[in-house]
């Protein structure tokens, strides 16, 4: 059922439309979107905010359940010419606007040495070789950390779960030069070089 904007309120009617199939497909557990092909049916008027919030025709989506629904078909297609996030169902897709990262890490627990983060659409991801912390330059000199969920899709760290990430740093020496980071199992991230952590946090 694809979806066409019109001036009669035919987006509500494809949002909700997609909601439809979303809960169908995904009854048990994540749906597979990684195997579906369907049709791109173009802009219904998706965005996700640099602080995690969902928009739809610029309102924000106050239902997290909704969010929730959507975060689970949410997939990031990427093709030599093409590199964009997607809400799928086996028989749609539709762009969403990604100001930043598509989730946000709320909340970190450290259990047996490895380190846990629960996003704000309340998925749980541990930070290891196939999910690794990434950490990019910020403003003010600062630096912006997201961690890996899945098939392409990060999670921003938000500030307070970063300085206790920071809290938990430790230098070690890679490629002979002593880096700042964190450990998570037997993975190692490097945050910056040790001679500049104070200006990581």
């Amino acid at each position: 059922m694809a979806v066409k904007p019109d001036p009669d309120g035919g987006k509500a009617a494809g949002l909700n439309n997609l909601a439809a199939a979303a809960r169908a497909a995904g009854s048990r557990g994540l749906p597979p979107v990684h195997l579906w092909d369907p049709p791109y049916c173009g802009d219904i008027g998706l965005r996700i905010g640099r602080d995690g919030t969902w928009y739809y025709q610029n309102s924000p989506i106050g239902r997290p359940a909704l969010v929730k629904l959507f975060a689970s078909i949410l997939r990031k297609d990427r093709a030599k010419d093409l590199d964009r996030h997607v809400l799928v169902t086996p028989v749609e897709k539709v762009a969403v606007e990604v100001e930043d990262a598509p989730f946000l890490a709320v909340q970190l627990v450290v259990e047996d040495g490895k380190l846990n983060f629960r996003t704000n659409v309340d998925d749980w991801v541990s930070a290891d070789r196939e999910h690794p912390l990434r950490f990019e330059p910020g403003p003010s000199d600062g630096i912006k950390p997201y961690v890996l969920v899945r098939g392409g899709l990060w999670a921003l760290v938000a500030r307070s779960v970063y300085y206790d990430l920071v809290e938990r740093g430790e230098t070690r020496i890679l490629e002979g030069r002593p880096m700042f980071g964190v450990a998570s199992g037997d993975e190692f991230f490097a945050i910056a070089p040790a001679d500049e952590k104070e200006g990581s946090a």
